[in-house]
C-alpha cells in the first residue's frame, strides 16, 4: 500500500460483517478498502473456531445476493429443521417447527469459518474491493470532509470509516463512543461431537441447573455442542484428557444421543454483551459486534451484524445519489435511528431471556417451566417466535 491512498469506504476489521459490508456497498459503485490485521493466509482460510451459526432466510438470501453463498461447500451446510427449548427435568419442550410455512427449514446451521472464508472469496474476486492484510491502524482523524486511517503501511483516506473490529471495538474506543457492557459472568465452550443415535436435524437448548447445553445439528452424526457454566469450570472440561471429556459430556447430556466422542478442537468465548451508545458518528459508522454484542442465547447475534450492515449499505447509497458523498452526516443519522429500533428490544429482550434462564433458584425454574407450558400451547405466540427465528419476510421483501 502507498503512503497515502483514497478510497470511498474504509473498513476496519475484515471479519464476516465487515467483508459482508464491504461487498453491500461495492455493489452501490463505490470502492471499497479492507484494513485487517490478520496474515492473508489466515484471512483466506480461516480455521474451524468451534462456532456454528444458525442463518436466516434473510441473511441466505443476503449471502447469496453478495456472491459467498457459492463458496461454501452443500456437505458444510445443515438445515434446521426444528428448534426446541428444555428446562431441567421438566418433560414438556418448547417447539418451532415449519409446519404449515411452505418450507423444509427453519434456517441453515454454517460453521463460522466457512463464511468467513466464502466471503472472503467473494470480496478478493470483486474489482471495487481491494484487501489489505496484515494492517494494524493506529489512528483515525475524522475531518469535515473526509477521515484519514493512520496505520502501519502509511495512510489511507476515505468518506466514509466503517469499524466492524469486534465487541471491544478499537474503532469506537478511540472515537470516543462508550458502550454498555453486560458480563454474564460464565464462558461458552464449543467443539463437535460424533454420536451414535441421529439428530434428526433438531438444535436443541437445555436450561439445566447450573449449566446451560445447546446441541446444534451438523451434517452426518455429528452435532456442535455449546456449554455454558462458570469459567473455571470450562476451564477444567478444556484440559481434561480426551476419554474422560467425552464420559463427562454424555453425562451433561444425558445420553440423549447415546455414545459421544470429540471430533473437533475445544474452544472457549466469554459471554459478554456490548450495546454501543451511538453506532455513528462524524464520517464513521459502527456495524457487527461493534455496534451491538449479542448473547448467543437466542442466536441472533451474526443475523442482526448482516441487517446491520445492509441498512448502512442503503442509506449510504442514497447518501451518495443525493451528493455523492458515502459520509453524509445525514445518513449516517438514518442508518443509526433504523438499526438502533431493530437491535435495541432484541438486546434488552435476549438479556432478560439470559438472566430468567441461568438462575437456579426456586422462583426463577418455576417461571421457566410455566412459561414453556403456556408459549407452547399458545400458538399465536409460537407463529411469532417461529417468524422471527426464520426471518423470511425480509429475504422475501428482499427479492421482491
Amino acid at each position: 500500500m502507498s503512503t497515502a491512498s483514497h478510497t470511498d469506504v474504509a473498513i476496519i476489521g475484515g471479519g464476516p460483517v465487515g467483508l459482508a459490508t464491504a461487498l453491500s456497498l461495492a455493489k452501490t459503485g463505490l470502492t471499497v478498502a479492507v484494513l485487517e490485521r490478520a496474515p492473508t493466509p489466515v484471512w483466506e482460510e480461516p480455521s474451524f473456531d468451534g462456532r456454528e451459526i444458525a442463518l436466516t432466510h434473510h441473511s441466505v438470501n443476503i449471502l447469496k445476493t453478495d456472491g459467498a453463498w457459492d463458496h461454501i461447500p452443500e456437505t458444510a451446510i445443515c438445515p434446521l429443521r426444528e428448534a426446541r427449548v428444555e428446562t431441567g427435568k421438566f418433560p414438556h419442550p418448547l417447539r418451532f417447527d415449519t409446519n404449515g410455512r411452505g418450507v423444509d427449514a427453519l434456517g441453515w446451521l454454517v460453521s463460522n469459518n466457512q463464511i468467513r472464508r466464502a466471503l472472503y472469496a467473494a470480496a478478493a474476486a470483486h474489482q471495487n474491493i481491494t484487501l489489505h492484510s496484515g494492517v494494524s491502524v493506529e489512528t483515525v482523524r475524522q475531518n469535515p470532509d473526509h477521515a484519514v486511517i493512520h496505520h502501519t503501511r502509511g495512510q489511507l483516506a476515505a468518506q466514509l470509516v466503517v469499524g466492524a473490529d469486534g465487541r471491544f471495538s478499537p474503532t469506537r474506543q478511540r472515537a470516543g463512543i462508550g458502550a454498555i457492557i453486560h458480563d454474564f459472568k460464565r464462558t461458552m465452550m464449543v467443539c463437535r461431537m460424533a454420536h451414535e443415535s441421529p439428530h434428526h436435524n433438531v438444535a436443541t437448548q437445555w436450561f439445566d441447573e447450573g449449566q446451560t447445553i445447546a446441541l446444534l445439528p451438523v451434517n452426518g452424526m455429528a452435532s456442535s455442542l455449546v456449554l455454558t457454566l462458570p469459567p473455571e469450570e470450562i476451564q477444567r472440561l478444556l484440559s481434561l484428557p480426551q476419554d474422560d471429556f467425552n464420559k463427562d459430556i454424555m453425562l451433561r447430556v444425558g445420553n440423549r444421543l447415546g455414545t459421544m466422542r470429540l471430533v473437533s478442537t475445544r474452544h472457549a468465548y466469554p459471554l459478554k454483551g456490548v450495546y454501543a451508545h451511538r453506532f455513528a458518528s462524524r464520517r464513521l459508522a459502527l456495524v457487527g459486534d461493534a455496534a451491538v454484542g449479542m448473547h448467543p442465547i437466542t442466536a441472533h447475534g451474526f443475523n442482526l451484524g448482516l441487517k446491520g450492515q445492509e441498512t448502512l449499505a442503503e442509506d449510504v447509497a442514497r447518501s451518495v445519489s443525493k451528493c455523492g458523498d458515502a459520509g453524509l452526516a445525514s445518513g449516517l443519522r438514518r442508518f443509526e435511528q433504523r438499526h438502533r429500533l431493530a437491535t435495541a428490544p432484541l438486546f434488552a429482550g435476549t438479556n432478560g431471556i439470559a438472566s430468567l434462564y441461568t438462575h437456579d433458584g426456586a422462583p426463577f425454574r418455576h417461571l421457566r417451566e410455566t412459561g414453556i407450558r403456556l408459549a407452547d400451547a399458545f400458538t399465536p405466540f409460537k407463529s411469532v417466535v417461529t417468524s422471527l427465528l426464520m426471518d423470511r419476510h425480509a429475504a422475501s421483501h428482499q427479492q421482491s
